[in-house]
């Protein structure tokens, strides 16, 4: 049995596309973020968050750990590496979209879309934006002459980045600097099991 804890409107679509393109048989549970304190919910997660991942008596949490869990048992002949070097690759991006990436785009995103009006601070989301052009023209390097992070194969890397980036094209930041970066991060959300999972709750 394999179950999915968390709404397609959180961090928890990361791991839904994961699912999906994986293949994996599983039952979805949309609840939304404002259940996850709940007595039965923190039994699974004791931070109170979404995703939550029940898999054959496997309870795992975080979308990332998730995802490369996911691939490992399930994508050994598809969308994980099949050597050391290449899954070390696969964890280096991952935690890199996290660190390098993710924090700068939630603050644009709070400063230009989820906050209210009034409570929005413009400078913060520009120094946001600026900070990440280092992390961008990084990506676009190591994009260079190649399909996918890990070369011709879409991998897990290539989901668990561009899951990340998912909402730059949302807050329409610019990336005509790094054009390897946005046409990558095209075709990847453009993937049907991404588009499918869009349409989930």
């Amino acid at each position: 049995m394999t179950k999915l804890h968390g709404t397609s409107r959180s961090r928890s679509a990361r791991s839904l596309w994961a699912l999906e393109e994986l293949g994996v048989n599983y039952e979805h549970n949309p609840m939304p973020t404002t259940d996850a304190k709940s007595a039965a919910h923190l039994k699974l997660n004791p931070n109170g968050h979404v995703p939550v991942l029940e898999d054959d008596g496997v309870v795992l949490w975080e979308s990332m750990a998730i995802n490369l869990y996911l691939a490992d048992k399930y994508g050994k002949d598809s969308m994980w590496p099949s050597n050391a070097a290449g899954r070390a690759a696969a964890y280096q991006w991952s935690f890199w979209a996290m660190t390098e990436v993710e924090p700068h785009l939630i603050t644009v995103l709070r400063n230009r879309v989820m906050n209210a009006p009034d409570q929005r601070d413009e400078k913060a989301a520009s120094a946001a934006v600026e900070a990440l052009k280092a992390p961008m023209n990084a990506l676009e390097e190591a994009l260079k002459g190649k399909e996918y992070l890990l070369g011709k194969t879409f991998t897990i890397a290539d989901l668990n980045v561009a899951a990340v980036m998912s909402w730059i094209p949302m807050m329409k930041l610019d990336l005509s600097s790094t054009p390897n970066v946005a046409a990558w991060l095209q075709k990847c959300l453009g993937r049907e099991a991404n588009k499918k999972v869009r349409g989930l709750k």
